[in-house]
C-alpha cells in the first residue's frame, strides 16, 4: 500500500530544501527523498547575491550569516589579457554581498531549515521509477514521449537499509541533481556540444589573497591559449582551485606532457602568473577531483504534477558561478507555482507555463553570456554591451556595467520572477519586518520577459 503526500521532492539540495521549506512552511504535506546523508561533499562553492532576497524569503538568512561563510563582495577577471574587477556594493543595488561557501555546511544549514518548517526528510532514501497515469511503460523510448503528456502520480524508493516502498503524491519537484531522475526516465536530457569541457579542481593552503580583487571575490583567469582557472576562498583556510578547458584540449594537454590530469592541472596554473602567484607558497590538501560532460538542459522543465528544479532540469557551466542561483531560484519558483495551484488561485497549465518560461529564460540569458564570455578575446566592453541586449527594456538606461551586474549577480532574473500569482505566494510564506511584510525579490516593479534565442550561437 502506498504512502500519500501532497508535494514529493526528490533531492535535498538547495534547489530542494528551498521548494520544501516554502511549501511546508504553508501547512502542505511535503516529503523530501535524498540519497545521501547530509552533510556531504558538493563542488559549487561561489554563491550570488540573488542568493540574500531568497534566503529572507526562507527565513534562513540569520542562520547562514551567522555560520562564518566568506562574504563575497565582487569578482575579479584576468580575462582575455586585460584585468578588471566589479564590486557588488555599488550604492542602490538591491544586495552588496553574497557567500563562499563549503558546500556541505550550507547544504546542510538549508536541509536542517527545510526539516524544522515542517517537510519530513528522509535522508539515505533513493527515489526509484516515477509512475504516470495509465502508465504503459516510461523506460522505452515511445512510453517515455507518450509519458510527457500524461500525469506523473507516484514514485517507487529505497532505503539504504533495505526498506522499500511506493509514495503517491499530488506533486512532484525533482530536485535530483545531475541523477536527473525524471530527465532520464523521459529521455529529454541533452548534452551541450558547445561546452564539452572538462573540469579538475583541489584545494590548497596557504595561498596568498588576490590583492586587486574585492573581499573575499572570486579570482577568474583565462589561459593564453585555451580554458581558464578559478579561484575561491573558503572559511576553512583553503582556496578552491579549478581548470576548466575543452575535452580535445585536455586530451592533447595529457598527450603532450605524457602526464596525469594532475600534471595538466599543475601546468595549467604555472602559465597563470597571478594564480601561481597566489598558490607560490601554499601545498595542496586534496586530490584532484576530476568531471566531464556536465553542461546540459532538459527539453522541458514542466509537465502535468511535476517540475524539474535545479541541475535535474539543466546545468550550463561553473563560470559565472550561477549553478545554485538557478537551483535556489527554480525552487522558489517551483513553490511559487505549486503552492499557488494548491490553495485553487491558478490553474495548473498557466503555473506550469510560467515556471518553464521564467526559469528557460534565466537559463537562456545566462546561456549566452557564457558563450559571449567564451570568446575570450572580445573584451570587456563587448561582454558588457551583450549583458545589456540581454537585459530588460526597461533598464537599457543602465550604465553597460550595471546591465552586466545585474546579470552575473542574478538580480535580472528576481526582476523577472515578479508576478501577481509570485508576490501573492510571497506575502504567505513572508515573515513581517518592522511590522511590514517585504514585498518582491528584488525591490522593483514587474517587466515583461523578453524573448531568447535558445542556443548559443
Amino acid at each position: 500500500m502506498s504512502e500519500q503526500t501532497d508535494v514529493l521532492v526528490v533531492g535535498g539540495g538547495p534547489a530542494g530544501a528551498t521548494a520544501a521549506a516554502l511549501l511546508a512552511r504553508q501547512g502542505h504535506r511535503v516529503r523530501v527523498l535524498e540519497r545521501e546523508r547530509f552533510p556531504r561533499y558538493h563542488i559549487g562553492e561561489s554563491l550570488l547575491p540573488s542568493l540574500l532576497p531568497v534566503l529572507d524569503v526562507l527565513d534562513a538568512r540569520e542562520a547562514v550569516e551567522a555560520h562564518g561563510f566568506v562574504r563575497k563582495t565582487g569578482a575579479f577577471y584576468g580575462w582575455g589579457g586585460q584585468e578588471w574587477s566589479l564590486g557588488f556594493d555599488e550604492p542602490g543595488r538591491p544586495a552588496a554581498y553574497s557567500f563562499q561557501v563549503v558546500r556541505s555546511e550550507f547544504d546542510q544549514l538549508l536541509l536542517e531549515h527545510a526539516r524544522a518548517q515542517g517537510a519530513d526528510v528522509r535522508e539515505e532514501t533513493r527515489a526509484g521509477r516515477v509512475t504516470f497515469d495509465d502508465d504503459s511503460g516510461a523506460d522505452s523510448g515511445a512510453g517515455s514521449r507518450a509519458d510527457r503528456t500524461r500525469r506523473a502520480v507516484e514514485a517507487s524508493w529505497r532505503g539504504r537499509d533495505g526498506t522499500e516502498g511506493r509514495i503517491r503524491f499530488g506533486q512532484l519537484v525533482d530536485a535530483s541533481g545531475r541523477a536527473g531522475l525524471l530527465a532520464r526516465q523521459l529521455h529529454t536530457r541533452r548534452v551541450h556540444d558547445v561546452f564539452r569541457n572538462v573540469a579538475t579542481w583541489s584545494y590548497w593552503r596557504g595561498a596568498a589573497p588576490l590583492a586587486a580583487a574585492p573581499s573575499g571575490a572570486t579570482g577568474v583567469f583565462s589561459l593564453p591559449d585555451h580554458g581558464w582557472l578559478w579561484a575561491i576562498p573558503l572559511h576553512d583556510g583553503t582556496l578552491s582551485v579549478g581548470l576548466v578547458t575543452d575535452k580535445r584540449s585536455f586530451a592533447q594537454s595529457r598527450q603532450t606532457t605524457g602526464g596525469s590530469p594532475q600534471t595538466v592541472y599543475e601546468e595549467a596554473i604555472a602559465r597563470c602568473p597571478l594564480l601561481a602567484g597566489m598558490l607560490s607558497g601554499a601545498r595542496q590538501t586534496a586530490p584532484l577531483k576530476i568531471e566531464t560532460d556536465y553542461s546540459y538542459v532538459s527539453e522541458v522543465f514542466s509537465g502535468p504534477g511535476w517540475f524539474l528544479a535545479g541541475d535535474a532540469a539543466c546545468f550550463l557551466d561553473p563560470l559565472l558561478s550561477t549553478g545554485v542561483h538557478l537551483a535556489m531560484y527554480s525552487g522558489l519558483l517551483a513553490a511559487a507555482s505549486i503552492g499557488s495551484v494548491l490553495r485553487g488561485e491558478v490553474e495548473e497549465d498557466a503555473a506550469r507555463a510560467f515556471y518553464q518560461t521564467a526559469y528557460r529564460h534565466a537559463y537562456e540569458r545566462l546561456l549566452i553570456l557564457v558563450s559571449a564570455f567564451y570568446r575570450i578575446h572580445d573584451g570587456r566592453d563587448a561582454y558588457f554591451r551583450r549583458a545589456q541586449q540581454l537585459s530588460r527594456r526597461d533598464q537599457a538606461p543602465l550604465r553597460l556595467h550595471e546591465s552586466f551586474l545585474n546579470i552575473i549577480t542574478g538580480v535580472e532574473d528576481l526582476h523577472d520572477s515578479r508576478t501577481d500569482a509570485v508576490d501573492a505566494f510571497l506575502r504567505t510564506v513572508r515573515r513581517p519586518v518592522n511590522g511590514r511584510t517585504p514585498h518582491g525579490l528584488a525591490g522593483h516593479g514587474t517587466s515583461d520577459l523578453l524573448p531568447l534565442p535558445t542556443t548559443p550561437e
